[in-house]
């Protein structure tokens, strides 16, 4: 019996998530106990009817003229993306990409927590870099053994990449964020996210060619 495959739907939406969710936290830290769809989309600037609809995915259900309860979508928005739970990941390679996720401090209201970092340069190896010790990449699978990842983060080169994710997948890791430049070959029940920055860069460009060509049009997301 072949394996069922299930298609993520809504994907423009999950990809809002994060931003709705990070507006909240702020107004948490500033006190503020509840918000309007109204307000949510002005941050977002896009429409109210766009946000309730979103919000509505998470299975809350807001109140006439009081609209959200901050503390309460916040926990619903965690919940549906699977944040309420602490992830434990591994980063391995600790250049200059690596490095910057290392200081993105926003992980942790996300749930995700970089637990071990690998690399290769001898340099590296037995530092730390934004407060995380560098292990060895010879060290790697020991390591994981002894303390399990949820979450590979890839940040090697093209080249290393499948090798590493196959030594990975033989540790008995299951979720794989691919920031390296290659499509990765993984077996049945391994899951990968591939970031192709890039494409944001493709996406960009392309705006600003059609800006200059049709001047006061308005560019939608």
């Amino acid at each position: 019996m072949t394996a069922s495959r299930m298609k993520i739907q809504n994907s423009p939406t999950i990809r809002r998530m994060p931003a709705y969710l990070h507006r909240l936290l702020e107004m948490q830290q500033e006190g503020r106990e509840s918000v309007s769809s109204t307000e949510l989309a002005e941050y977002m600037h896009i429409e109210p009817i766009v946000v309730r609809k979103d919000i509505a995915l998470t299975g809350i259900s807001g109140q006439r003229r009081v609209g959200y309860h901050v503390d309460e979508l916040i926990r619903f928005i965690k919940n549906y993306l699977g944040w309420q739970n602490p992830v434990r990941a591994a980063l391995i390679g600790a250049g200059a990409l690596g490095t910057a996720l290392l200081g993105y401090d926003d992980f942790a209201h996300y749930g995700l927590i970089l637990d071990s970092v690998f690399d290769c340069d001898a340099k590296k190896i037995g530092t730390r870099i934004r407060g995380k010790e560098i292990f060895s990449m010879e060290s790697m699978e020991e390591r994981l053994k002894k303390s399990p990842v949820s979450l590979a983060i890839i940040c090697v080169s093209s080249a290393a990449a499948q090798s590493v994710v196959d030594r990975l997948v033989n540790v008995g890791v299951r979720c794989i964020w691919n920031f390296a430049n290659v499509s990765l070959r993984t077996p049945p029940g391994v899951i990968v996210q591939r970031e192709v920055i890039a494409g944001g860069l493709a996406m960009l460009s392309v705006k600003m060619k059609n800006s200059r060509l049709h001047p006061g049009a308005e560019i939608l997301e």
